[in-house]
């Protein structure tokens, strides 16, 4: 029902450090429940590092190698939510003119045109 979907951003990396993707129609499949774990865990961790961050800065003379530590752990969270955003975006469908909406395999979609709304 779904041809044709474009390619999933996975949200980990290759060894290189290049984009891993996956092709597949099958929102259920074990690599698709699997990049969806890895991504709420993602989002998960970086909300849990946003919870234990200070509200003000550290004092003048705090240590600087442990700053550049937060800085780094700080940069990894935001380049996964990143990757996360771009996944999703990627994948929602475009936008019908039909208006009306159903369940089609567990799924919302168009009356009219079987297009899925929502992932």
């Amino acid at each position: 029902m779904f041809e044709g979907s474009p390619p999933r951003l996975l949200p980990w990396t290759r060894q290189d450090g290049g984009p891993c993707y996956l092709s597949t129609d099958d929102p259920d499949s074990r690599l698709s429940v699997l990049a969806d774990t890895v991504e709420a865990d993602q989002l998960a961790a970086a909300e849990a590092l946003l919870d234990d961050l200070p509200v003000r800065p550290p004092a003048p003379g705090a240590d600087a190698q442990e700053l550049w530590r937060l800085i780094a752990v700080l940069c990894a969270a935001l380049r996964d939510v990143l990757r996360i955003a771009v996944s999703r975006g990627q994948r929602l469908p475009e936008p019908c003119d039909h208006g009306e909406s159903r369940l089609c395999e567990a799924r919302t979609c168009c009356r009219a045109c079987r297009q899925r709304i929502y992932l």
